[in-house]
C-alpha cells in the first residue's frame, strides 16, 4: 500500500465512510451509465455506432470495477466488486441521477453521455493530483479513456445540433429534458468537502466554471441553446433516485440475485 494511502483502521470513522462513498459514487455512476449504454448493442442506428456504444460501456464497466474494487477495499467489510454491483438495493447506490436515465432515443443517448463526459474530464483530471494515490492511478486511467468519450459524444452531438431541423430539434429536446440533472454534478455536501480537506478531491467548485465553459464551447458548435437552470428533487449521489433506476439493477442484478453465491 502506498505510503500516501491510509489503511481503513488507522483512519477516523467518519473519514472512512466520507472515503468509501466518494469512491463508490464514481463507480456507481460508471457503472450505471455503463449498463445504459450496454442497451443499445444490437439496436444502434448503424453498425459502427453499435460498436463505439459498446466499447463505452466496456471503458466504463473497467473503470467501475477498478472502483468498486478499491472501495470494498476501504470499507474492510469483506465485499468484493460483484457483492457491491449485484447485492445492493437502489437507495445505496449513490451515482449520478443523470446517469441512470432511460437511453431515448440516439440523440437523447449522445446528450446524457456528453453532459456526463465532460464531467468525468475535470473529476479525473482533478484527481490526478490526489494524496490518495490509489484513486490518482485509477484517475489515470480513466481519464485516457474520457478523453475519446467526450470526443465520440461531442462529435455527434455537434453533428446532430448542426445537423437537420429534425436532428437539431431532438438533440435540443433532449438538452431541455436532461439539463434538470446537471444541478447535482457540482453540488458539494459533507463527503466532498471532507475529501477536499484531505487532498484526496479537488473542489467541486473549481471545476464547475470549467465544466461550463466546455459546454458553451460544444453548444455553439453544435448550434444548441443552453436550457435555463431548473429545480429538481433528486440526488442520486446521496441515494435519492428517480424510478428507472430500480427497473434498471432488477434486470442488471437478476442473475446473481436469483443464483446467489454462483460460481462460474
Amino acid at each position: 500500500m502506498s505510503a500516501r494511502t491510509q489503511a481503513p483502521d488507522e483512519r477516523d470513522p467518519a473519514q472512512q465512510a466520507a472515503h468509501v462513498r466518494y469512491v463508490l459514487r464514481l463507480a456507481d455512476t460508471s457503472l450505471v451509465l455503463g449498463q445504459r449504454l450496454g442497451e443499445w448493442v444490437g439496436h444502434a442506428p448503424a453498425l459502427e455506432e453499435d460498436l463505439g456504444l459498446a466499447n463505452l460501456a466496456l471503458d466504463l464497466i473497467g473503470q467501475a470495477r477498478l472502483l468498486l474494487t478499491y472501495a470494498g477495499e476501504l470499507d474492510g467489510r469483506g465485499r468484493d466488486e460483484d457483492a457491491l454491483a449485484f447485492l445492493r438495493d437502489a437507495p445505496e447506490f449513490v451515482n449520478l441521477t443523470l446517469a441512470e436515465q432511460p437511453n431515448g432515443d440516439f440523440g437523447h443517448t449522445i446528450v446524457r453521455q456528453w453532459l456526463i463526459d465532460a464531467w468525468q474530464l475535470e473529476i479525473y483530471q482533478g484527481l490526478l493530483v490526489s494524496a490518495d494515490s490509489r484513486l490518482g492511478a485509477i484517475a489515470a486511467k480513466a481519464l485516457k479513456e474520457t478523453r475519446y468519450h467526450h470526443r465520440f459524444s461531442s462529435g455527434w452531438l455537434i453533428r446532430l445540433g448542426d445537423g437537420t431541423p429534425e436532428s437539431h430539434d431532438r438533440v435540443q429536446a433532449a438538452l431541455g429534458s436532461l439539463w434538470r440533472f446537471t444541478a447535482e454534478l457540482f453540488a458539494a455536501d459533507e463527503v466532498d468537502e471532507r475529501m477536499q480537506a484531505a487532498a484526496i478531491a479537488p473542489a467541486l467548485a473549481e471545476l464547475a466554471p470549467r465544466w461550463s465553459a466546455r459546454i458553451d464551447e460544444d453548444l455553439a458548435a453544435a448550434t444548441l441553446e443552453r436550457p435555463p437552470a431548473q429545480p429538481y428533487p433528486w440526488h442520486g449521489r446521496r441515494g435519492v433516485h428517480t424510478e428507472h433506476l430500480g427497473h434498471m439493477l432488477a434486470e442488471m442484478q437478476h442473475l446473481q440475485r436469483t443464483y446467489p453465491g454462483v460460481q462460474w
